[in-house]
């Protein structure tokens, strides 16, 4: 790990510090903040424990967190992990806190004997993608995402 680079599961004291953060991505990804209920379900699913919350530190300050979750592929009839988010602020881009949120989520992946890790990327986010693409991650060609949600979701839930 880089000096000054320390990543750490969350705790209930630093739930504000990523909210902040998952401010952060939105403003960075140019999509709107989750407004004051989500905030609410998202602090109170992190303490739950639906989804993994780990944060990056450098020199003491939380600069970056990663979620992920698991998924599970019939195919392959084995289960993985999801990281939903890696999120680490521009401004300290390029000192390690990324790659040291990514190796645990990639250990975690290895040690619970996972088929594989799935995720999204934004088609501009040409930095994100380079980073994936260095650590040995492809683009999957012939799969398309899809979303349903809102009325939609109601809609064709009966």
């Amino acid at each position: 790990m880089a000096p000054g680079v320390r990543v750490r599961a969350a705790t209930a004291p630093d739930l504000p510090v990523f909210l902040n953060l998952v401010d952060a991505l939105a403003d960075y990804e140019k999509l709107a903040r989750p407004d004051a209920e989500a905030r609410s379900r998202l602090a109170a699913d992190a303490l739950a424990g639906r989804f993994n919350l780990l944060l990056g530190e450098l020199d003491g300050e939380v600069v970056g967190y990663a979620v992920h979750f698991p998924t599970y592929s019939t195919f392959r009839a084995l289960h993985g992990l999801s990281p939903e988010d890696l999120f680490v602020l521009p401004e300290v881009r390029g000192k390690g806190v990324g790659i040291a949120l990514f190796r645990p989520v990639a250990a975690e992946a290895v040690r619970q004997g996972c088929g594989r890790m799935e995720w999204q990327v934004l088609s501009w986010n040409e930095p994100s993608i380079q980073f994936y693409e260095r650590l040995g991650a492809r683009q999957l060609n012939g799969w398309l995402p899809f979303r349903l949600e809102g009325d939609a979701l109601t809609t064709v839930s009966g």
